[in-house]
């Protein structure tokens, strides 16, 4: 579908300079995950002078933490929702922009060549915490709604912009917004995609594994029973798990990744002292799920595994490991991949940056699920930068992706919401 003279108008007028201070500006605000306010007012006052409603309200944490899709990984005292507003109720539909001002610790900075902490431009990036995952994609969004409003286009249905809270730790702010009464006929989270229109998103479910020992000093190591030796056969029968789940959920959006469903065990600890046979062990990691995939199933898979480990050894058979779900729980989401939504945002892609994007599905969990699962809403994953340069050092997006997604995301609310201001 070729542009308009009005579309050519309203992607011709994105303010590119507008958009590096704007992401330049978020990066500088150390938005940790329970540190969010000054982002989020931050946010707030940049759509209020765009002119559109800001609805800013105080979450009720302990309300939210009763909800059966509530999950948190860090201890929150308060937290603000904000959502902009533009366009009418007037025959268009209605598209939430989606985007998560939360992000991670930059951990050592002596491995970063860059400031975390400080946008810097460098051989067409941006590079900073966050400038990934994903403050450039809620920038995008931002200056996308700019644009319409400075080309002077109304649109006939409402664009929400909504800038969310604790995605990192279980995705709090979005369920908060859901709950506020904010739906949509469609939405759009703008996660790192490498500009791919993703109609579904895998699931992730934290997990801590314990493992009894039973303490000697090091010198007589074989009168105690090391649970760091103990764990093995539960290691290995979950790096078994993680292959045949895989093999068994193929699925045609998932195909160039050999393990779209990952289980990854991301801290181990053991014992308390150096030279004593190591009493405990508590292995945690993430549980990859597929789309469409029962939790409580994948859940029983797990458990059933460990299990299992445990009855081929005479030491955990009568002192079996436990598991516990805890902290951020990411069930999958899915739309349709020929729902109205998906070829929107194809068409707008291709019709602003002149190629056709990939159509696949994203590995890991993001807000997407909320706002299908929760609040009913249609929802993409679609954003600038690749999530492999997310949550490491030097983290970046390339200024490239940063404007064809802008334009896409203009062009996407045009055609998705209907608009008046000329041909």
């Amino acid at each position: 579908m070729m542009l308009t003279k009005m579309e050519r108008r309203v992607l011709d007028g994105i303010d590119v300079d507008g958009l590096l201070a704007t992401l330049s500006d978020l990066v500088a605000i150390r938005s940790l995950d329970g540190e969010e306010t000054p982002a989020q007012e931050y946010v707030a006052d940049l759509m209020g002078r765009l002119g559109m409603a800001v609805d800013v309200w105080t979450l009720d944490l302990e309300a939210l933490s009763r909800h059966p899709a509530f999950s948190t990984e860090v201890e929150r005292h308060d937290a603000l929702g904000v959502v902009g507003v533009m366009g009418e109720d007037a025959g268009g539909h209605s598209l939430i922009l989606n985007g998560h001002v939360d992000v991670v610790p930059a951990g050592d900075e002596a491995n970063w060549h860059y400031p975390p902490w400080e946008a810097t431009v460098a051989d067409g990036r941006v590079y900073g915490r966050g400038t990934c995952d994903m403050k450039g994609g809620l920038a995008c969004a931002l200056h996308a709604a700019q644009a319409i409003r400075d080309a002077g286009v109304g649109l006939r249905g409402r664009l929400f912009i909504e800038p969310v809270v604790g995605e990192e730790d279980g995705g709090v702010g979005t369920l908060a917004a859901v709950l506020r009464g904010y739906r949509a006929d469609g939405a759009v989270v703008v996660e790192p995609t490498e500009m791919a229109v993703a109609p579904a998103q895998a699931g992730a479910l934290s997990f801590r594994v314990k493992v009894p020992g039973l303490s000697a000093h090091g010198c007589v190591r074989e009168e105690g029973v090391s649970a760091i030796e103990k764990f093995i056969p539960v290691y290995q029968a979950l790096v078994e798990l993680e292959r045949a789940r895989n093999q068994r959920a193929a699925h045609p959006l998932y195909a160039r990744y050999r393990l779209p469903y990952a289980l990854c065990g991301g801290r181990l600890e053991a014992g308390d002292w150096a030279s004593s046979v190591a009493d405990w062990l508590v292995y945690q990691g993430r549980y990859g799920v597929a789309p469409g995939e029962d939790l409580d199933g994948a859940r029983r898979e797990f458990e059933e595994a460990v299990a299992q480990a445990a009855q081929a050894d005479d030491w955990l058979r009568a002192h079996p490991p436990t598991v516990e779900w805890w902290g951020g729980q990411f069930p999958p989401a899915s739309i349709p991949a020929d729902h109205p939504l998906v070829e929107t945002v194809h068409t707008a892609f291709t019709a602003a940056s002149g190629g056709p994007p990939a159509v696949e599905g994203m590995t890991y969990g993001a807000d997407m699920r909320l706002l299908v699962n929760e609040g009913h809403t249609p929802a993409v994953l679609f954003g600038p930068g690749d999530v492999r340069r997310a949550h490491r050092p030097d983290e970046f997006v390339p200024i490239d992706d940063l404007i064809a997604v802008t334009r896409t995301l203009a062009l996407t609310a045009l055609r998705f919401c209907g608009c008046e201001g000329g041909s």
